[in-house]
């Protein structure tokens, strides 16, 4: 179980990256093991996912006068924005289950009580999904300065935005924000519209990862100790009060870089981060 300080370093490193497309899992994992602790249990996936709800938080203040601007306005365009949420939302879930059946019942149906979660602190594995979302994003910020093809987001975009979200739950390094607004850049759509979009899917999908990962908490805490569980919880909860703050500021920054045609430079930043990652493999290996 980690103290106090390392639930505020963790908070303040996952409430930094997390709104940014470099994957916040990426960085938070590294600080994990530089400090000891062991990104694939319990406890600690608890902990991450209390620190996403700090930002998720972090995201509805900060887009709330946007969405109520652009979708708030009228019965229909809150509708519309419903109903594209809901698909992509939908495709993520069909996408991400099916990974984790695949990987948990195929590739790894040789280890005993095998969950998706032991690959969280596989370090090459992230190091590779970092390396395939800095590609992705690098293409798509040298692409974005095209014409826009599309003002709104249709069907067809949040079908593939969904799918490519789901398949990033599996795999800690592959950026949800910035694998999902690059896929809306390749279809030639608003960046200010992606944006929100994509941290309005995080909202919707970030309650339903808690209460996954509280339920291993418990299940993990039942089998393996008595008594009441409800200190597992005080350290997710005082890291997501500063990941809060932590990522209204990293949401100023993603928007003034985002909106000043520099998105490529997390991709650079991807890779640089993914040769990071092996060498740190190899050193503790």
């Amino acid at each position: 179980m980690p103290n106090f300080i390392q639930v505020l370093i963790l908070a303040i490193i996952q409430g930094a990256c997390e709104l940014l497309p470099v994957s916040s899992s990426a960085h938070v994992i590294i600080a994990e093991k530089i400090m000891g602790l062991h990104p694939s249990a319990p406890e600690m996936t608890m902990v991450l996912v209390m620190l996403h709800t700090g930002t998720m938080f972090a995201v509805i203040a900060y887009f709330w006068k946007g969405w109520k601007r652009d979708y708030f306005s009228s019965s229909g365009k809150l509708r519309d924005f419903a109903v594209q949420i809901v698909i992509a939302t939908i495709f993520t879930g069909i996408v991400g289950l099916g990974l984790k059946e695949i990987i948990e019942k195929v590739f790894m149906r040789n280890i005993p009580n095998a969950q998706i979660e032991d690959l969280f602190s596989n370090l090459p594995l992230i190091a590779i999904a970092l390396a395939a979302v800095g590609v992705m994003i690098i293409y798509a910020g040298l692409h974005e300065k095209q014409s826009i093809k599309n003002e709104e987001i249709k069907t067809k975009h949040s079908i593939w935005i969904g799918i490519v979200q789901g398949v990033c739950l599996p795999f800690r390094g592959f950026s949800r924000s910035g694998s999902t607004i690059s896929t809306g850049l390749f279809f030639g759509l608003p960046k200010q519209k992606l944006e929100e979009f994509s941290f309005a899917l995080a909202v919707v999908l970030t309650p339903a990862v808690v209460a996954k990962e509280a339920y291993r908490l418990l299940k993990d805490h039942s089998l393996n100790t008595h008594g009441s569980p409800l200190h597992l919880f005080v350290p997710g909860i005082t890291g997501m009060i500063f990941s809060f703050i932590a990522g209204l500021l990293a949401l100023k920054l993603l928007s003034r870089l985002l909106e000043g045609g520099r998105w490529q430079w997390f991709g650079y930043y991807c890779l640089f981060a993914s040769v990071g990652v092996l060498l740190f493999y190899f050193k503790m290996y």
